[in-house]
């Protein structure tokens, strides 16, 4: 989840909580005061009936709740000390009213030249109903104003806040080295991101620096080395041609011109497994895989004769790679290099094509390898067979720069390798 997202989750949880506390309090206190105002009108609306007694008796016969809104019924005075002041929500039927009311009602009694009597006051709460109705609607729209001003503040004010930011994380994503030199300067006024461009700067410098000094030193190395390299391999070549060495001589050597061989091979791999650890190839194009496959297959055709090899090419779609050329063909050139020079006499390779992987399968005389060992430099299975011990290596390095993934698995007496490409 976005930051801006999960800022605004908080926010809005907290929001809303607040104001579910604030709209629950403010309708709790709200109908207390609508009550306390009721039942202060029925004491009052009381204290007249028993001072209208006084002055008439012919109030005390009133019964029932009729053009009124009291009624009055005689006690005993046991049954008078019981009652106290209640008062209380209830329905009645009024006159000239079709459907049950809500009322509140107060109960007391009273005492009256020494008769006691109970007293009845009702007080409709058919406006004060209405109220809290009105009340509730309009907590229901605060909650969707509430929502609204949110996802206005979300797509608005929020997204303007957080615009620099976001401009700075995608020049991060955008960089590149060896193709930029820096970030660009974000215009903001908050301390925190300012903070953050001048780190990030420096970061990306210090990087830069690394980068151009490592890239210097391979361009060094691949110059100071294969030149004395190819000067000794020159000399030695010239050594055996010439009739005055012995037979041990010549074959000392010939020992030592393969040896210069290997290291001149061995140089070159080391060189091109930095060169893409350091992401130096940026010439990507669309490359389709069956005619790459295809390509090297026929490269290899005097070696599949020589060793009387099987090779069968399996085709369910063909997969279009975004990538750079020379590290495409460097990737399945390994891999069916290796499939060829470990295979057996009358052997068989098995090359799998569908647009999302590239599977290749080859008999071998060599059991399982171990397959947490085998794409590390310098690996060999056996320590005997001539190599650098680098090429599955620049397998593994080719296929993380691409975000890829390589397996292998041993199945059938077969060793497989397995690139997925999505």
């Amino acid at each position: 989840m976005k930051l801006l997202n999960r800022s605004l989750q908080y926010l809005s949880i907290s929001m809303l909580l607040i104001v579910s506390i604030w709209s629950v309090v403010f309708y709790l206190d709200m109908m207390d005061e609508i009550y306390d105002s009721i039942d202060d009108g029925l004491d009052n609306y009381k204290l007249l009936i028993q001072n209208k007694a006084e002055l008439d008796s012919t109030v005390l016969l009133k019964n029932s709740f009729d053009e009124s809104n009291y009624a009055i019924r005689p006690l005993s005075e046991s049954a008078a000390f019981k009652i106290y002041d209640v008062y209380k929500d209830t329905l009645i039927y009024m006159p000239f009213e079709e459907d049950m009311e809500p009322v509140r009602l107060l109960t007391s009694a009273f005492e009256h030249k020494g008769k006691y009597y109970e007293l009845k006051i009702i007080s409709s709460m058919v406006e004060e109903d209405d109220l809290m109705k009105s009340l509730l609607q309009h907590m229901v729209w605060l909650y969707i104003l509430l929502i609204i001003s949110i996802i206005i503040i979300n797509n608005v004010v929020l997204k303007k806040l957080w615009r620099p930011f976001h401009n700075l994380l995608q020049q991060f994503k955008n960089f590149r080295l060896g193709k930029d030199s820096g970030l660009k300067d974000i215009k903001t006024n908050i301390n925190e991101f300012t903070e953050l461009q001048i780190a990030g700067q420096a970061l990306v410098s210090h990087s830069v620096e690394a980068y151009n000094r490592q890239k210097q030193f391979t361009e060094n190395a691949a110059h100071e080395l294969q030149t004395p390299l190819a000067i000794l391999s020159g000399k030695i070549e010239l050594l055996l041609e010439r009739d005055t060495l012995s037979d041990q001589d010549a074959e000392t050597l010939s020992e030592v011109l393969h040896i210069s061989e290997r290291m001149n091979q061995l140089n070159k791999s080391l060189l091109l497994l930095s060169k893409i650890e350091n992401k130096q190839f940026y010439n990507n194009q669309d490359i389709s895989l069956t005619e790459l496959v295809s390509q090297l297959v026929n490269e290899f055709e005097d070696f599949v004769e020589f060793k009387n090899l099987n090779i069968d090419i399996r085709e369910s779609g063909d997969a279009h790679l975004h990538m750079d050329a020379v590290l495409a063909g460097i990737l399945v050139s390994n891999l069916l290099r290796n499939a060829l020079f470990h295979n057996i006499e009358h052997g068989e390779i098995i090359l799998e094509i569908n647009k999302n992987k590239l599977r290749i399968c080859n008999t071998s005389a060599s059991d399982e390898l171990n397959e947490n060992e085998i794409f590390n430099r310098f690996y060999k299975s056996d320590v005997g067979r001539q190599g650098t011990g680098l090429g599955l290596a620049i397998v593994k390095a080719i296929v993380q720069l691409y975000g890829f993934k390589i397996t292998y698995a041993y199945k059938n007496a077969m060793h497989c390798f397995e690139i997925t490409f999505r």
